[in-house]
C-alpha cells in the first residue's frame, strides 16, 4: 500500500519541518520490516533533505518525496545501524550497519546511563577506590562521557563511557562543586561491566556548596536599583510566517530543525520586486567539539562532539517569555524521536522576533542642513540546549542593511576538577580547591552558499601596504590583495587579524549596476584554531577545527564536518568528514560551493565564572560586498516615538534627538 505522507501531514513543501506522522510512518514501516526489537533503541532520527536540484526545481502542487534516517541501537550487542526509509511510500531505501573498527559507534543514548551508577556501585574496584577517600559511593552522582578513541583496543571493540564522580551532599547541592578527581572508570554499555577503572591521584573532594544562591556566594539579597525594562510592540511584529517560511523587511528564509544540528536556515535571500536573490541555501552549525587542556591521567582523554556524540538537540529548552526573549515574540516547537522512536514535541524551541539595534545610519551636513538618524533593527531567530553542565545558545540575525550574523552563546556551570595546587597552568582554582580545567568551545558552521544564484568563487581579502615608490611617494598607501581560491586543497586556510583577512563568495553570473560581482564577505573572528598537538588523537577526529575555513564543491550527502559516526570514531586512516570530502581536490572557481567556517571560544576560566558562568559570545558575520547597488537601508523609516521630533525647523523629517 502507498501511503502519501505529505496529504496526512500538511507537507507542501520539500523543506518543510519533519512532522510527528512522519516520526511514526518511519518507525511503523521498520517495526513491519523486522528491524524494530524490545532491545532496539533509537540514537538519531532525521530528514533526509531532498537534493538539492530536486529542492530547486520545486513547484508548487509537485510530488513530494519524503525520507527518514534512523540510527538504531541493539542494546544487546551495541551494533549501529542506519536505515534510510521512504516514508511517502512505507519502504526501506537503505540499511548500512555500522563497522564497530573502521567508523566507531552510534550517538550515545540516554538509556545508556540511566542505570549506571548502579553498575558501578557493583564495581569493588571503584568503591575501594572511594573508601579510600572517605566518600560514601551512594553520594556519588556518576557522570559517564564520550569516551573518544585513542587507539586503545577497548575503545575499537566496545561500546563503552568513561565515568567521572561528583559528590551530591543532598538533593539540592550541585554536585559540580566537588569533584572526585584522579578517578575514572571505563563502563562496557552492553555488558554494563566496570572494566577498568583508573586511579592515578589522591584529591580532596571541595565542599564548599556550588549552588548559585547558596552562601558565600549568593548570601545576600537580590538588588533592587534596578528599574524594569519593558519592550512592546504595540501594533505587532514586522515579520510574517506562513508554515516554516519567514518573511521580515526584504528578507524571506525557511528554517528547519534536526537533533544533532539544531536549527537550520534554508533558502535565504533578499526580495527585490518580484523576485528574491538568493544569498545562501542552507546554513547550520554542523557540529562542534569541546576539547581540554589538562594533561592528568583521569582528564587527558577529555573531549565531547556535544552535537555528534550526543545528539544535542534532544535537549532544546523550552524557551520563556521574559526570561529568554522579550519583546512580541513566536515560538515555534521542534518535534524529535525519542529513544523508542516516538514523536516527542519541544515546546517553545525556537523563538523568532526583532530587536532594536541602536544607530543604523547617522549624517548631520554642515553644507546643506541634513540632520538625518536611522534606528538598526534586525530579526532574530534562536534556541537554547542545555548539554551536561554546559547551556548554549544560537542565535541568526538578520540586519536591515543585508549583514547576516550568527552568535553563539555559552553559560551554564564550567566542567570541574581539583585544584593541584598554586601554579598549576592547566586549570584555575575557582573555589578553595576546585579547579576548572581550560578547554575549547570550537563549532564548525555549514554555509552552503548561493550569492546570485549556484556559481560562486572564493577569494582571501588580505590588507597590504604599498612600498614607497614613483607611485607612492609619501608612503601613506594601503590596498586589499585577492587570492582566489581555487581548489579544495588551496582552500584550507587560517585567519589573520592583522591583515583583516576575510573570504570573498562572489557570483560568476551576477552584476550590480556598476558592472561588479555581487558578493557577501564572510568576516571571520580570528580566534585560536584546535590547540591540541598536531599529532594527537583529537587533532585527528577533529581536523575541521584545524582551519578557520574549508571551501569544498557542493556534493549530496556531504553534511557533517567529521562524517556521520562520531563517538569511538578510529585514529588511524583518512579522517571521515572534511579531509575525506576534500580528497579529490575538486575546482572552486565558478562553482556550487560551501563554505566550513570553523569559530569559537578558548576558555581559561575565571573566578568570575564560578558558580554559574555569565554569557561568553563567538560568532562570525556575512557583510554584503557589492551585492546591492547603494545603501539597502536607505528607506528604513524615521523614529516616530515620542521623545523624537519628527521634523526640524526646514521641515525636514526624522530629526531624531
Amino acid at each position: 500500500m502507498t501511503i502519501d505522507i505529505s496529504r496526512t501531514t500538511g507537507v507542501t513543501h520539500p523543506l518543510d519541518v519533519l512532522t510527528a506522522d512522519e516520526i511514526s510512518a518511519a518507525r511503523e514501516t521498520l517495526d513491519e520490516a523486522g528491524l524494530v526489537t524490545a532491545d532496539t533503541r533509537f540514537a538519531h532520527v532525521s530528514l533526509v533533505e531532498a537534493p538539492k536540484s530536486e529542492v530547486m526545481a520545486f513547484r508548487e502542487g509537485d510530488p513530494i518525496i519524503r525520507q527518514v534516517a534512523a540510527t538504531l541501537v541493539d542494546l544487546t550487542t551495541g551494533r549501529g545501524t542506519i536505515v534510510v526509509v521512504d516514508v511517502t511510500s512505507g519502504s526501506i531505501v537503505s540499511t548500512h550497519e555500522i563497522d564497530a573498527a573502521t567508523q566507531g559507534q552510534a550517538a550515545i543514548l540516554d538509556e545508556d546511563f540511566a542505570e549506571i551508577e548502579d553498575w558501578l556501585l557493583a564495581s569493588d574496584e571503584w568503591t575501594a577506590a572511594l573508601a579510600r577517600r572517605g566518600v560514601d559511593p551512594r553520594k556519588v552522582r556518576a557522570v559517564p562521557l564520550s569516551p573518544g578513541n585513542f587507539g586503545r583496543p577497548a575503545e575499537s571493540e566496545r561500546r563503552m563511557c568513561r565515568v567521572l564522580g561528583f559528590v551530591q551532599n543532598d538533593e539540592k547541592d550541585l554536585p559540580w562543586g566537588h569533584p572526585v578527581d584522579g578517578l575514572v572508570a571505563h563502563v562496557d554499555l552492553v555488558t554494563h561491566e566496570v572494566f577498568e577503572v583508573i586511579d592515578s591521584q589522591d584529591y580532596d573532594v571541595p565542599h564548599e556548596r556550588s549552588e548559585w544562591d547558596a552562601a558565600p556566594h549568593g548570601d545576600g539579597a537580590p538588588r533592587t536599583d534596578m528599574k524594569p525594562i519593558e519592550i512592546t510592540q504595540p501594533e505587532g511584529a514586522s515579520f510574517s510566517v506562513e508554515g516554516n517560511r519567514i518573511r521580515w523587511a526584504d528578507w524571506e528564509l525557511r528554517w528547519s530543525f534536526d537533533p544533532r544540528e539544531g536549527l537550520i536556515l534554508h533558502q535565504l535571500g533578499v526580495r527585490d520586486g518580484a523576485r528574491v536573490r538568493p544569498v545562501i541555501y542552507r546554513a547550520s552549525v554542523a557540529d562542534m567539539v569541546v576539547p581540554y587542556g589538562d594533561p592528568q591521567p583521569a582528564r587527558r582523554w577529555i573531549n565531547y562532539f556535544d552535537q555528534a556524540e550526543y545528539i544535542f538537540g534532544r535537549y532544546t529548552n523550552s524557551l520563556e517569555l521574559g526570561c529568554d526573549c522579550l519583546g512580541e515574540i513566536t515560538y515555534f516547537d521542534a518535534v524529535v524521536a525519542d529513544e523508542r522512536g516516538e514523536p516527542r514535541t519541544i515546546d517553545n524551541a525556537i523563538c523568532l522576533h526583532e530587536e532594536d539595534y541602536g544607530v543604523l545610519w547617522k549624517h548631520t551636513d554642515i553644507f546643506n542642513g541634513m540632520a538625518q538618524t536611522r534606528r538598526q533593527r534586525r530579526l532574530v531567530i534562536s534556541f537554547f540546549v542545555t548539554i551536561g553542565n554546559y547551556d548554549y545558545g544560537f542565535y541568526w540575525y538578520l540586519y536591515l542593511d543585508g549583514t547576516i550574523q550568527l552568535e553563539a552563546k555559552a553559560t551554564g556551570i564550567v566542567f570541574t576538577s581539583a585544584y593541584p595546587g598554586e601554579g598549576y597552568p592547566y586549570a584555575t582554582e575557582m573555589a578553595p580547591g576546585l579547579g576548572a580545567p581550560v578547554h575549547q568551545h570550537l563549532f564548525s558552521a555549514r554555509l552552503d552558499m548561493a550569492v546570485g544564484g549556484g556559481e560562486n568563487a572564493v577569494d582571501e581579502v588580505d590588507v597590504v601596504r604599498v612600498p614607497v615608490s614613483e607611485e607612492n611617494p609619501f608612503g601613506n598607501a594601503f590596498a586589499q590583495k585577492k587570492t582566489r581560491l581555487t581548489s579544495e586543497a588551496s582552500a584550507q586556510r587560517t585567519a589573520d587579524n592583522l591583515v583583516d583577512r576575510h573570504w570573498l563568495v562572489t557570483s560568476t553570473q551576477e552584476r550590480n549596476r556598476l558592472g561588479q560581482p555581487t558578493g557577501y564577505a564572510l568576516h571571520p573572528e580570528g580566534r585560536p584554531l584546535l590547540l591540541a598537538d598536531p599529532s594527537s588523537a583529537i587533532a585527528h577526529r577533529a581536523a575541521y577545527a584545524t582551519k578557520h575555513l574549508w571551501v569544498t564543491q557542493y556534493a549530496d550527502g556531504e553534511r557533517w564536518p567529521v562524517g556521520e559516526v562520531v563517538n569511538q570514531s578510529p585514529v588511524t586512516g583518512t579522517p571521515d568528514g572534511l579531509p575525506t570530502y576534500v580528497a579529490a581536490d575538486r575546482p572552486l572557481d565558478g562553482e556550487d560551493i560551501v563554505l566550513w567556517h570553523t569559530f569559537g571560544l578558548t576558555h581559561f576560566p575565571r573566578v568570575e565564572d564560578w558558580p554559574v558562568m555569565p554569557v561568553d559570545y563567538t560568532g562570525f558575520t556575512l557583510k554584503p560586498v557589492g551585492f546591492f547597488d547603494r545603501n539597502p537601508a536607505l528607506d528604513a523609516p524615521a523614529a516616530a516615538a515620542p521623545h523624537c521630533a519628527t521634523g526640524d525647523a526646514a521641515g525636514r523629517e526624522g530629526h531624531c534627538h
